[in-house]
């Protein structure tokens, strides 16, 4: 799936015989993202890691993984539901670190013999697709910002009136309150 295209689609053509009508582009949501499909599969195989491991890692291991498995999908998820592209990419920044804990919870896994090698390897496969997917969602959305920085900027915001302007308000003031107003000095 192109990232280009993760937003917006257009309408099946219309039936022959019928008025055509111009095609017009509808919103979709983040469970549309290809990234998001492949992170949501990939968060059911840790799910299902997490009930193979022993009793004594319920509360320690097993907490973890499933933690950051939904930390994965919902920082895509979330990061999806913010206008700004800067917010987008904080949230796929936060998912891919949590993909990458995810990761190093199935080199534990290995570690300590808790799945076989193979399943592991499979696994963590599905995983680095999983940060290949998120890596091109990521440059797509640093390309929408392409000749612009990156940090945030705010307009220059317009403070107070004119000097003609002020002058003219200053004249207007009774002759008690009134001061002298001086915009150029020369030495």
């Amino acid at each position: 799936m192109s990232y280009t295209s993760y937003k917006a689609t257009t309408r099946p053509a219309q039936p022959m015989g019928t008025e055509a009508q111009p095609t017009a582009e509808r919103f979709q949501t983040f469970e549309d993202l290809e990234v998001y499909k492949v992170a949501r599969e990939f968060r059911k195989a840790m799910y299902a890691v997490s009930r193979k491991l022993p009793n004594f890692e319920k509360f320690e291991l097993a907490s973890q993984i499933l933690r950051a498995s939904v930390s994965l999908t919902n920082n895509i998820s979330e990061g999806h539901g913010r206008f700004h592209y800067l917010d987008q990419i904080k949230f796929m920044l936060q998912a891919r670190g949590s993909l990458q804990e995810l990761l190093d919870d199935l080199n534990v896994c290995h570690d300590e013999s808790y799945l076989p090698p193979t399943e592991v390897t499979n696994i963590k496969n599905d995983g680095w697709h999983v940060h290949k997917l998120l890596n091109g969602y990521l440059r797509w959305l640093r390309d929408q910002k392409t000749g612009q920085s990156l940090g945030l900027h705010e307009e220059a915001a317009p403070y107070g009136d004119s000097d003609h302007d002020l002058e003219a308000w200053l004249a207007s003031l009774p002759l008690l309150t009134r001061v002298t107003f001086v915009t150029h000095v020369t030495f």
